[in-house]
């Protein structure tokens, strides 16, 4: 067989494997999607022209005026907290009488409409501070005809909110909730390395790591995977949520994105990509409430990391919560068991929903609101 039929059959079998392998994630994640009803899918608009998408999860009967938004971290998606009952926060944030909306952020899920002569991969973090977050907060309170919004974020999505809160979106919160979000990032050495990886994979605009963990997720419950421990704790999720969590929260991540976190890690910082602002001088500034939460066993977001954060913020109401056995809960919690261990529906979101009533203005009657369409007209 002469050199090019070799190259012919090579090229058929790349092909073949390929397809094979598109073929096989899209059926995991039909498979392993959550079966529950999908939120109202709204479209968001910011200033350079990007369309964001915010998810609306409703309360059947509102109680409270402001509405909740919910900010996914890097490499997630609006699955982190509109998941399937028991493991939402948004559903269980709705069924206390909260209107909750879900972001996705630009690069991610349904977010990946730039602006003519931008990739969907061509952004920053301060694009997120900047952009998203004004958008975002704009059509929750078109929705809601509220005044203010609380804003609850896991890993990244409480560091936009820390930095959004310190510029002109600040008078419309009323109260910051961050899960599981370092603000100081002397990491161990095996965390720089992977991040450091990360970035080189990304080359020349993303790193496609969603494509893995679909792969792979029919497997988990039997096998764990390698550092699987960094993101959260398999001991803690039950071998189905893994597979579905794993199918269909993981988004891909721009490499601006991780050359933002590595300059954090690189110099312990927690500043814009030019380096002109640092938010986390800015955290003293805060009036606002914040509720500062993570697990005693988060490698990402320390105990001791948390405690000092805390120690920054200055505001009358600032409160400060380690999930873990030593308060007399029932596990060590992880990063991402803070949303999806088993002892998160009973431990971590009645704390949240204690938080926000206490801070919440209550409705002067229950309003009861019709179910929505999931999606709007293209």
């Amino acid at each position: 067989m002469d050199l090019g039929k070799w190259v012919l059959w090579g090229l058929l079998l790349f092909l073949a494997v390929v397809l094979g392998n598109v073929v096989w994630v899209l059926g995991v994640r039909r498979l392993y999607r959550p079966r529950t009803a999908p939120p109202q899918l709204l479209k968001a608009r910011c200033q350079d022209g990007w369309e964001i998408a915010v998810h609306a999860r409703r309360a059947p009967k509102r109680r409270f005026e402001e509405p909740v938004l919910l900010c996914h971290g890097l490499a997630a998606n609006r699955f982190t907290f509109d998941f399937a009952p028991p493991y939402s926060v948004a559903h269980y944030l709705a069924e206390a009488g909260f209107d909750c909306f879900s972001v996705e952020w630009r690069g991610t899920g349904h977010s990946r409409n730039p602006p003519p002569g931008r990739r969907y991969t061509d952004f920053t973090i301060d694009d997120h501070v900047l952009q998203d977050a004004p958008a975002m907060m704009e059509l929750a309170l078109k929705e809601t005809g509220a005044k203010r919004a609380f804003w609850l974020g896991h890993s990244m999505g409480g560091l936009v909110g820390y930095a959004a809160a310190q510029g002109p979106l600040g008078h419309q919160l009323a109260g910051l909730m961050v899960l599981g979000s370092p603000v100081f990032f002397k990491s161990e050495p095996l965390l720089r390395s992977l991040l450091g990886l990360g970035v080189h994979a990304a080359w020349p605009a993303r790193l496609r790591q969603e494509w893995m963990s679909a792969t792979l997720a029919p497997f988990l419950g039997y096998v764990n995977l390698p550092l699987s421990d960094l993101l959260v704790n398999p001991q803690h999720m039950p071998p189905q949520i893994q597979r579905q969590v794993f199918a269909t929260m993981l988004s891909s991540m721009s490499r601006k994105v991780l050359l933002q976190f590595r300059d954090w890690i690189e110099n312990d910082t927690f500043r814009s990509y030019d380096g002109r602002v640092d938010w986390r001088a800015g955290l003293s500034s805060l009036t606002l409430p914040v509720l500062v939460m993570g697990g005693s066993s988060d490698r990402l977001a320390s105990a001791e990391n948390l405690r000092k954060q805390y120690e920054l913020l200055t505001t009358s109401d600032r409160t400060l919560h380690v999930f873990g056995r030593d308060r007399g809960d029932k596990m060590d919690y992880g990063h991402g068991d803070l949303m999806f261990g088993t002892g998160a529906p009973i431990e971590v979101y009645p704390l949240i929903r204690a938080w926000l009533e206490a801070r919440a203005t209550p409705l002067p009657a229950a309003v009861e609101q019709p179910l929505v369409s999931p999606t709007l007209p293209a």
